[in-house]
């Protein structure tokens, strides 16, 4: 999981603690995937061909083995905020939940309505289920909180949708992340979802100062997380650090596939966190990244990400009037103006308490 996964998990749990809930958190355990059975033998194979005798270095006759292990050691710092902060539920399916154990459940944030990560996280599951079509006919809250589909149309098929329709029916509040998820629940279950920031924006930067160590300083830093980077965004991040005389802080070593396993240690939150309260810009292709710059005042250029989506940043950056911090590809880059953070802060803090009045009229607050 990434930074910005962990903490919106943290995020939701702290506010609805905040609101007087005790709360947990949906998690699978850690495990190794496995081929099935019939399907082993020639796998191996084809592996064992490709390594041994085409001399493919990258490949491992034992993949499943291979990732689950680098997997661990890449997030075993990541790890330990999750065991501390978050209050992990581990389930090995939603269908191990029980109707008496919770009063009410609260989905999303991030993509939990893109099938193309909510299906292999449980094991390729009915998506319908991301809607939580397994309480159907429960006696329980159900909302969903900032939920996304993670692009501008859902990944879900015909049936899949009918189940959806039926259980999102009886939320007691719908709100979705971007625009486009209003348009989506609209269309396809014919409910009106409202607009609420994402869960690390409920949280302020004082609240986040509260996880780091604020001692540790650096100077003249350009923050590059970059989750999907190619070589003409490289030229793009070395171009901008030396026209602003910066030394660039790669906060995404864990996905540099050119460095070995024992470089690809994912920092711990903490210091992700810390690096945005000690830089002076931040380049990045990641929504959260730009939540981040944005809570700590830094100025930032977002390169539009087609594979992941860019739903979620229009709406964020249309919300605070800073569209021109996006570029689609590296050649649109111009030196964007400066940012009145005073009237960001103006804008987040009336949607914030608008999110949060959300949540506590859905959940049956007076």
């Amino acid at each position: 999981m990434n930074y910005g996964g962990i903490l919106q998990a943290y995020a939701l749990q702290t506010t609805l603690e905040k609101m007087g809930h005790q709360v947990v958190v949906f998690d699978r355990p850690i495990s190794k995937r496995h081929l099935p059975l019939w399907k082993k033998p020639c796998s191996y194979a084809k592996r064992f061909i490709k390594k041994y005798l085409l001399g493919k270095n990258d490949v491992h006759v034992f993949q499943e083995a291979y990732e689950f292990n680098l997997d661990k050691i890449r997030r075993q710092y990541t790890q330990q905020f999750i065991d501390k902060r978050i209050h992990r539920y581990e389930i090995n399916s939603p269908l191990d939940i029980k109707e008496d154990d919770f009063d009410g459940m609260v989905v999303g944030s991030d993509q939990i309505w893109r099938m193309m990560y909510f299906r292999p996280f449980w094991y390729d599951r009915n998506g319908a289920d991301a809607f939580l079509a397994f309480t159907k006919n429960w006696n329980i809250k159900r909302v969903s909180y900032a939920a996304s589909f993670g692009k501008d149309s859902a990944e879900l098929n015909a049936l899949e949708i009918k189940e959806a329709k039926d259980i999102v029916s009886r939320f007691d509040g719908v709100s979705v992340r971007e625009q486009s998820g209003i348009d989506i629940c609209k269309s396809l279950f014919g409910v009106d979802a409202k607009l609420v920031l994402d869960p690390t924006l409920l949280l302020k930067r004082e609240d986040y100062l509260k996880l780091i160590d604020t001692n540790k300083k650096e100077k003249g830093i350009l923050l590059k997380y970059i989750l999907d980077e190619n070589s003409v965004e490289t030229k793009l991040v070395n171009k901008i650090a030396a026209d602003k005389n910066l030394h660039i802080v790669d906060t995404n070593v864990a996905g540099d596939m050119t460095l070995r396993v024992e470089k690809r240690i994912q920092a711990p939150v903490e210091d992700w966190l810390n690096t945005f309260e000690n830089a002076d810009y931040v380049v990045t292709d990641s929504f959260h990244a730009c939540v981040f710059s944005l809570l700590f005042h830094k100025p930032f250029t977002v390169i539009g990400n087609r594979t992941r989506g860019t739903a979620r940043i229009d709406s964020l950056l249309n919300l605070t009037g800073l569209q021109d911090r996006l570029i689609l590809s590296v050649d649109e880059y111009k030196e964007p103006g400066s940012i009145d953070f005073d009237r960001v802060d103006l804008q987040l803090e009336g949607k914030r308490k608008d999110s949060i009045r959300f949540l506590m009229d859905s959940l049956g607050y007076n």
